[in-house]
């Protein structure tokens, strides 16, 4: 795979890269692992907090630009179940980012009719993160424009965990049957129950792995990895994955 992803970048050519997206049909839905803040902040010798500080501010472009283009749903791995193994005083900082970027972005999002929205578990969550997550839910719930779905001490073996214990407990009270589960059983009990899988998974760093983020929802979502930083990710960037994206047909495993 990264062969052949070598291959793809060395013929890309400008025609790729467009200034803004090319006619055609727009992922709905796109999902990001923004990856390389740590590394970032290494190659410049900074501590790895600056790389997480820098890479709030391509958050800010990237969903600014995703509204503005008419992206129904921007989903961002925020904080995964795994990342509380990091050092606490990273985590503390993380953890943090959600408030931060919210004080400073919450009027912004409410002007562009954009709807904050969250999955992930809320246990073990600080109440200054809590509290500046539930309302920036509050204050945009009537919003009617694109969804910022932020991934927020998410993983999702156990998203789909719960969703197992789910359905069994409607199994024990007979109000389901085994024999009669079916995958929108299961999608319902997920925590995106009420969001379209993505169309587009994002990448950035150059790792090639989905580390335990939206593995049901992404079954037959197009994927597009790139060597860049999150920190250097730019707006050209995400409109170059959604050109390729254009370019690809999607079979669902027909023909």
């Amino acid at each position: 795979m990264l062969e052949i992803f070598s291959k793809w970048k060395a013929n890309l050519t400008s025609a790729d890269v467009p200034d803004q997206a090319e006619e055609g049909e727009l992922p709905q839905h796109i999902a990001i692992i923004m990856d390389g803040n740590g590394r970032w902040a290494k190659k410049k010798g900074l501590p790895r907090i600056a790389g997480h500080r820098e890479g709030m501010k391509v958050v800010t472009k990237i969903v600014r630009t995703a509204s503005n283009i008419g992206i129904e749903v921007l989903t961002l791995y925020a904080f995964s179940t795994e990342n509380w193994k990091r050092p606490k005083k990273e985590v503390d900082y993380l953890l943090g980012l959600p408030e931060r970027y919210l004080s400073a972005e919450l009027p912004k999002l409410i002007e562009n009719n954009v709807q904050v929205r969250l999955i992930g578990t809320t246990e073990n969550l600080p109440d200054h993160t809590l509290r500046a997550v539930e309302k920036a839910i509050k204050d945009t719930k009537h919003n009617t424009g694109m969804i910022l779905n932020f991934a927020l001490n998410y993983g999702s073996r156990f998203e789909m965990l719960e969703a197992m214990k789910s359905v069994g407990r409607k199994i024990e009270s007979g109000e389901l049957k085994a024999d009669f589960i079916t995958e929108e059983h299961i999608q319902t009990h997920l925590m995106t129950s009420k969001l379209k899988d993505p169309d587009l998974l994002i990448r950035t760093s150059g790792e090639i792995r989905l580390s335990n983020f939206m593995l049901w929802q992404l079954a037959y979502s197009e994927f597009w990895f790139t060597d860049v930083l999150w920190p250097d990710f730019k707006e050209q960037d995400f409109m170059e994955a959604i050109a390729v994206y254009q370019k690809r047909k999607r079979r669902y495993g027909g023909v």
